[in-house]
């Protein structure tokens, strides 16, 4: 059964499970200890962090391990305004950031402090300008991922940190997604990465500082990874996490194509394949500043969460970043900072090794599935074109969720002249993200949206 959702978790490494299983023979003693079992354990320990410092180009002594990549993140942001809490209490991030960064700001505001989120654009990634005009005298710190973990578009890291250097603001890079195939360039401040998304165990998380940050650790003071991650090492899991990290980046360079230039090209096929046998679909990221491993695409008139469960049916596991599949029933943040369309969104990122085979099986399937679901949601074949009466037209679809207000937005566009309305009366948050998005792509003009006693009012411009 192909798997296709590796940027969620990536399976473990062959390298990873052999460290693993050799390290839980040699590495269970406690490596603070000084007789000749906590000596073995500790020189494991030390060449574990050199080699994970060699992989994300620091010093082994500005790399701790902690439990995992959202503990990275929350001890390097915390740490981070604590220890510039002179400067001020702002701070500064990506409106695309992963929720563990998030959480971490609803969590520093709730606390009094302030942030400034910075927009990007349909491509996913910030303008360097923009971002350097978020910085401020009181900005204490700036976050910035390294890769999107739901369309895969790489940020303009060196840029931004070139600018946060100007300015005397330290970065913190979240580079979950991306270290596997590569170092993060540029002059970063703080940065961190998790161990299973590149084939690693679950469970061992990374956080680099650099020397000259001015870092406070917060929360019960440890005796263990220089007081910034407390309590007892994982050091099989840690041992397999650094050698599992150098064997991914080995293969990702290797020789000849490389597995990062093969993987590539097999989302390149995705994201023109998909773009031809699927009608009224939008792929979405930017098609070349992009991880190698990841494509994204939304499709009009579909249920999300439908859709997923029909390929797993036919044997793929993929993911969606779309409202119908969160717990929360709301758009995706990244999605809906993006301006594209949420419904019908679906992930696929490609494991190491994904064959060729997998990859033209799926694109067999796609069509056929995507065709089914919109069949039982009643979404119109194609866009009406035929005469109208002269009227404006008010469609009710207050209680339904995505991609229901879209679907009868399209049923009636057609009854409606040229230069006529409609109006989408919705109460689903994903209308907002949605209906713009289907203007853009049938080339409607959205008015815009006004209030009404249950919901939104969405007023669409026939324009053709």
């Amino acid at each position: 059964m192909p798997y296709f959702d590796a940027a969620s978790a990536a399976p473990l490494h062959p390298v990873a499970r052999q460290a693993l299983l050799a390290a839980l023979d040699e590495g269970w003693a406690d490596p603070a200890r000084l007789y000749r079992e906590g000596r073995r354990a500790r020189l494991l320990l030390d060449a574990a962090r050199e080699a994970a410092a060699d992989a994300v180009g620091c010093r082994p002594d500005e790399l701790v391990f902690t439990s995992s990549g959202t503990t990275a993140v929350h001890a390097g942001i915390a740490g981070a305004l604590s220890g510039r809490r002179r400067v001020g209490r702002h701070l500064a991030l990506s409106a695309v950031e992963h929720s563990s960064v998030l959480h971490t700001v609803a969590a520093h505001e709730a606390a009094g402090g302030s942030f400034t989120e910075v927009p990007v654009g349909r491509s996913g990634a910030v303008d360097p300008a923009a971002y350097a005009g978020a910085l401020r005298p009181d900005t204490a710190l700036a976050c910035l991922q390294s890769a999107n973990h739901e369309v895969g578009t790489e940020q303009p890291v060196a840029e931004v940190a070139a600018l946060c250097a100007d300015a005397g603001v330290p970065l913190l890079v979240d580079a979950a997604q991306s270290l596997g195939w590569g170092p993060v360039a540029g002059g970063w401040s703080l940065l961190t990465g998790s161990a299973h998304k590149w084939g690693g165990p679950a469970g061992v998380g990374l956080l680099a500082v650099r020397k000259g940050v001015r870092f406070a650790p917060q929360g019960p003071a440890g005796e263990r990874e220089s007081g910034r991650a407390p309590g007892f090492e994982n050091l099989p899991a840690i041992v397999a996490a650094a050698a599992s990290l150098r064997a991914v980046r080995d293969e990702a360079a290797g020789e000849a194509a490389g597995e990062a230039v093969r993987l590539r090209a097999l989302v390149d096929r995705i994201r023109s394949v998909v773009a031809e046998r699927v009608g009224d679909v939008e792929v979405v990221g930017d098609p070349e500043r992009r991880l190698p491993h990841l494509v994204t695409f939304s499709c009009l008139y579909v249920d999300g969460e439908t859709l997923l469960h029909e390929l797993d049916r036919h044997g793929f596991s993929v993911s969606s970043g779309s409202s119908c599949t969160s717990s929360t029933l709301e758009p995706s943040h990244v999605l809906k900072a993006m301006g594209v369309l949420s419904e019908g969104n679906v992930r696929v990122s490609l494991p190491v090794g994904t064959a060729e085979a997998d990859v033209d099986r799926f694109l067999e399937v796609l069509p056929g599935v995507v065709a089914e679901v919109r069949e039982r949601l009643g979404a119109p074949v194609s866009a009406p074109s035929s005469p109208a009466p002269a009227r404006s037209v008010v469609v009710d679809a207050l209680g339904r969720r995505c991609p229901i207000p879209v679907i009868e937005l399209a049923k009636v566009i057609g009854e409606v002249p040229v230069g006529a309305t409609v109006t989408v009366l919705a109460d689903d948050e994903a209308a907002r993200l949605d209906i713009p998005a289907w203007c853009e792509m049938r080339e409607q003009e959205y008015v815009g949206e006004e209030p009404a006693d249950r919901g939104s009012a969405y007023v669409v411009r026939r324009l053709s």
